[in-house]
């Protein structure tokens, strides 16, 4: 009875591990990180992708995603990423070029024409080789989502370059960023998004740079009441993932995923388009911002020799150009 009892045990055992084995095998689970809230756009995006991604792979690739910097700030997210501490990440185009020079190109000012413009580059060969040039830095992109139009707002309006002068304006961490203000007369100052906030209450920088949805989602209209839509950059976030991460996923999985990353982007510009409008109808009914509308042609000659830079940057010399042809296709 006891040799029976021995033999049952070891069978369940094995069968028992065997089921941990295959499950281990059969299931992968990529950690996403983004320092949005999940009513963000953003984050619905990511969640329409992880739906698809795990309805395209039978349950075998899951994503969970960790929103409002729960596991660090942009920068920090990427540093995790590249050491493979973290699987997948958001960020966007100004902080990446840090990382990898090629997506300075979005970077440069009035590179988009409008938004039809912007599309086309990011649905073509040269959006796609900019997501895979990092491959050697530790991290690829799997797909951009759209930012918005990037325009000034603080405590006053911003007609024309000549009202930036003396202005402290918040930037990202980004050298083009940091230009583009110089350029136009200003102070650029480059400061964590959540500290935002706190500095523009508190006159640490005067104003910012940064789309409509930025003035409700993150309450800025509170303490900036004028939002000059003057467009000077149009920068994608992009996603990402650990190159290490990438390329232990089975072929299958990796198609898989690069298609619901794209699928989401396509579901992103629906929802994008619809909370800035709301957002927009908020920030002047509810936050009493003034939305006010300038002459691009000051700004646009102010900020013109960093495109002929642009041209003669042998990083990104190649992908300028490739965006500039598709600007009347």
């Amino acid at each position: 009875m006891f040799a029976k009892k021995k033999v049952v045990a070891t069978i369940l055992s094995s069968l028992f591990a065997a089921g941990l084995s295959f499950s281990a095998i059969a299931s992968t689970t990529l950690k996403i990180s983004h320092n949005q809230d999940r009513n963000h756009p953003v984050h619905k995006s990511m969640q329409y992708m992880a739906d698809e991604v795990k309805e395209l792979t039978n349950g075998e690739l899951k994503i969970r995603i960790y929103p409002n910097g729960q596991l660090g700030t942009q920068r920090e997210s990427m540093e995790l990423l590249q050491n493979g501490a973290l699987d997948m990440a958001k960020s966007n185009a100004s902080e990446l070029e840090s990382f990898e020079p090629a997506y300075g190109a979005f970077n440069v000012p009035y590179i988009f024409h409008d938004r039809d413009h912007y599309y086309r580059v990011m649905s073509s060969e040269v959006g796609e080789k900019i997501l895979a040039s990092s491959h050697d830095k530790g991290f690829i992109g799997l797909t951009y989502y759209d930012g918005g139009a990037r325009s000034f707002y603080a405590g006053k309006a911003i007609n024309s370059p000549a009202d930036l002068e003396g202005m402290k304006i918040r930037v990202q961490p980004s050298p083009t960023a940091v230009n583009m203000i110089k350029l136009m007369g200003g102070s650029a100052t480059p400061l964590s998004y959540g500290e935002l906030y706190t500095a523009l209450q508190q006159g640490v920088v005067d104003g910012a740079e940064n789309n409509p949805m930025a003035l409700t989602t993150s309450r800025h209209g509170e303490v900036a009441k004028f939002f000059s839509q003057d467009e000077h950059t149009m920068i994608p976030d992009v996603l990402v993932i650990s190159t290490k991460v990438w390329d232990e996923l089975p072929i299958e999985q990796q198609k898989a995923l690069k298609k619901a990353a794209k699928d989401s982007m396509i579901y992103h510009k629906k929802i994008w388009t619809e909370m800035t409008k709301t957002s927009i109808e908020k920030a002047k009914t509810s936050m009493g911002v003034s939305f006010v509308k300038v002459k691009k042609q000051p700004f646009i000659d102010a900020v013109k020799p960093m495109h002929d830079q642009a041209l003669n940057n042998p990083d990104i010399s190649e992908y300028v150009q490739g965006i500039d042809a598709l600007a009347n296709d």
